[in-house]
């Protein structure tokens, strides 16, 4: 074989191994949806004292939610920071996962949940996935 072949035959496979893998990439990329997952914690940022009892958190929550998505789920937790000097605080943290949405929208919500609960901000998590909103079909 010439070196002239030789050197044609890496140059091709070189092109087809990165246009293979640039093609992998597109399809990792633009497959799935996205899921956004935010915490809001409900002590006031400027007291630390909560905002609301457990069950008005919950219910303005709710409220607010209901403007902006069609779909939503909120789980409970307890959040824990420690502030500049060391000390350890807890509260109570709203956990909601949203789907079919975009950030445009979640933003829009987080600007109300800030403003509402007196938070400094929210924690929002974005992760690609694949959802599927199953329903039995059989008999």
């Amino acid at each position: 074989m010439s070196k002239k072949f030789a050197a044609f035959t890496c140059i091709i496979s070189f092109i087809a191994v990165c246009l293979a893998g640039f093609n992998c990439y597109m399809l990792i990329k633009n497959s799935g949806d996205v899921q956004y997952i935010i915490y809001l914690g409900t002590n006031d940022k400027d007291s630390n004292n909560p905002v609301f009892s457990h069950d008005e958190a919950k219910n303005k929550l709710d409220e607010i939610l209901t403007k902006y998505f069609d779909g939503f789920t909120i789980t409970e937790a307890l959040g824990g920071w420690k502030d500049e000097n060391g000390q350890i605080f807890h509260e109570y943290t709203l956990v909601i996962y949203l789907s079919d949405t975009n950030i445009k929208q979640v933003h829009a919500a987080s600007d109300e949940l800030i403003k509402e609960f007196n938070q400094s901000s929210v924690l929002i998590h974005t992760n690609r996935t694949r959802t599927e909103f199953y329903s039995f079909s059989g008999e």
